[in-house]
């Protein structure tokens, strides 16, 4: 079990996260630590939607339409809108080592309590990750403007049992991936959705599993160099730490 602090990811549990064979045999527990800051951050939203008072992103509309007020019957939907009309990338999917990072990603984020999300809404992810149930990401269609966007819009569309995932590697609905985790899909609340799509969390994943493959190709130079020297019965003081140092 790999105990997920908000803020505090490392590389070496991240490097863990890409490689593993899949995502059940790595499975995510949030920090106990974090659940007092995520669940006020959540009360704080929903104080500002009882209220009624214009805040952007909870009970107004988005970009350009921000200064639209939002009716709070209508709030869900437009949370559930958000995330489906950005969920348009197209191409193959991303690999699942970087979806799994890019969730874990999401989590670190949201895990803060700055973004004023339900904790349920997080269990979900996790609940999701442990079982290897992994969206089907698209790998193009982010323009980058407050995140990636459309990347995250995937990511999220399936916890409205919205779009495709893979079950243990074997692609399917997000209504059945839901299902085969024992969830059911989510009416996203106020400020959720618009939670869960900003961020840049694909885009750090993708470097993350570009730097773990370096890592590797670095590894693998280094020891065809030093088994080609050897074979080839080179000198060896060339190498001597004492001429690097002197250089």
């Amino acid at each position: 079990m790999m105990l997920l602090t908000p803020g505090h990811l490392t590389l070496p549990q991240l490097r863990q996260i890409a490689r593993a064979p899949d995502s059940s045999s790595i499975q995510l527990q949030l920090d106990p630590a974090s659940f007092a800051a995520i669940d006020a951050s959540a009360r704080t939203v929903a104080e500002i939607t009882a209220k009624g008072e214009p805040a952007y992103g909870i009970n107004t509309g988005f970009g350009r339409l921000a200064s639209t007020h939002i009716p709070i019957d209508q709030l869900e939907l437009l949370q559930r809108n958000l995330v489906l009309s950005h969920a348009v990338g197209v191409g193959e999917p991303m690999s699942r080592p970087v979806v799994r990072l890019m969730m874990a990603l999401k989590l670190s984020s949201l895990g803060r309590g700055h973004s004023g999300i339900r904790r349920e809404v997080m269990d979900a992810l996790i609940t999701l990750f442990n079982a290897d149930v992994l969206p089907v990401i698209p790998v193009k269609g982010s323009v980058g403007a407050s995140g990636d966007l459309a990347p995250l819009a995937h990511m999220s569309g399936v916890l409205l049992g919205i779009g495709e995932v893979f079950i243990r590697g074997e692609r399917a609905s997000a209504e059945a991936g839901l299902a085969a985790a024992g969830l059911k899909p989510f009416a996203l609340q106020a400020k959720e959705g618009l939670a869960l799509l900003n961020g840049t969390q694909a885009s750090a994943a993708l470097a993350l599993y570009n730097l773990f493959a370096i890592e590797d190709l670095y590894r693998t130079g280094l020891v065809s160099g030093a088994l080609s020297v050897d074979a080839a019965a080179g000198s060896v003081k060339p190498f001597d730490a004492r001429i690097h140092e002197l250089r």
